[in-house]
């Protein structure tokens, strides 16, 4: 497979973020000549190449996909859907615009319309929590897709994290370490992402001959302060974990240092595994284990699923779940 722009990130240690502004010149950007020197290196060392950025100069030859989201700043999900989405389409000579959209604060819709004065190939619609959704009437009059969220009813595609599957792997990676008592630290309840991770724990522990105990399962609310405080619930368990399963590296971090306080050694006496792949999770004392969040390869699809559409091609899985990588480290 060709290199992309986070194999970059991953083999600078730098945010994709940071390659993607150093690459594309971006103005007001600033960075270390050090910075730099790491991320061109690495671009060198992978033989990474920027897609191809002709786009049609002619209006009425212009192709336009519309990525509208719910939320851009609060987490970084649905920036880098849009970043894997303006990566692929730029190699289809397609441009891609973004939009905000909230249904209690644009009732009419009105960032659609503002879409539609363009040459539009199609929608993409993001949301920042894997959830279902009641589509936007404007999705249904073109082809569109929907990423990390879906309609119940299916009658729009959607492309979703691998939750139930990656919720097994992390918790047989730790059963293949030698764990037989696995507690979980789960993001809020009612949530898809947290159903679906807890899911795929059952599944590791049926398949193992492990009992399932619920006492080793905690809710927090995706924040350190909840991985730290679920943490030493678990630990004054009178049967303590020795592996804990967070559902996102934020609580990991709460988790580590939890433990770390009470003087529990990483992994010697209780391996942690994490959800995510954020990029703080390599700089963790020691370096976080965890599942990667596939938004970037998301938003990619889902420009490719609309070129197809658009030019008359139909897939027969109305649903598409993409694998979470397990990303190796100390912590296991």
């Amino acid at each position: 497979m060709k290199p992309t722009m986070m194999d970059v990130a991953a083999r600078a240690g730098v945010s994709q973020a940071t390659v993607s502004l150093i690459l594309n010149g971006s103005s007001g950007a600033r960075f270390s000549e050090a910075t730099r020197k790491k991320v061109l290196d690495a671009v060198n060392e992978l033989g990474y190449r920027l897609p191809n950025r002709s786009i049609a100069t002619d209006p009425s030859e212009s192709r336009v996909i519309a990525f509208v989201t719910d939320e851009l700043t609060t987490d970084p999900w649905m920036a880098l859907a849009f970043e894997g989405a303006r990566e692929k389409a730029l190699e289809l000579g397609i441009i891609v615009t973004l939009g905000i959209f909230r249904a209690g604060e644009d009732p009419n819709e009105d960032v659609f319309t503002l879409c539609q004065r363009q040459p539009l190939l199609g929608y993409i619609f993001g949301t920042i929590l894997t959830r279902k959704i009641e589509p936007p009437a404007a999705l249904f009059k073109m082809p569109s897709v929907l990423v990390n969220c879906y309609d119940q009813a299916r009658r729009l595609p959607s492309i979703l994290p691998g939750d139930v599957a990656a919720g097994r792997a992390a918790t047989e990676r730790l059963i293949q370490a030698g764990r037989r008592r696995i507690g979980v630290i789960n993001g809020q309840e009612g949530l898809d992402n947290p159903r679906d991770r807890l899911r795929g724990y059952k599944q590791a522990l049926a398949s193992n001959d492990l009992t399932f105990d619920p006492g080793l399962v905690r809710s927090g609310n995706w924040e350190p302060s909840s991985g730290y405080s679920e943490t030493h619930a678990l630990m004054d368990l009178p049967e303590p974990p020795d592996g804990i399963f967070c559902a996102n590296d934020l609580m990991a971090l709460g988790c580590i240092e939890a433990l770390k306080e009470r003087g529990i050694s990483i992994p010697e006496d209780v391996s942690v595994i994490g959800f995510d792949n954020r990029d703080i999770a390599q700089f963790t004392r020691p370096p976080l284990t965890t599942l990667h969040l596939p938004l970037l390869q998301m938003g990619s699809m889902a420009v490719e699923m609309i070129n197809d559409i658009a030019g008359g091609l139909r897939s027969n899985h109305d649903q598409l779940k993409v694998e979470c990588q397990l990303i190796e480290r100390e912590s296991v």
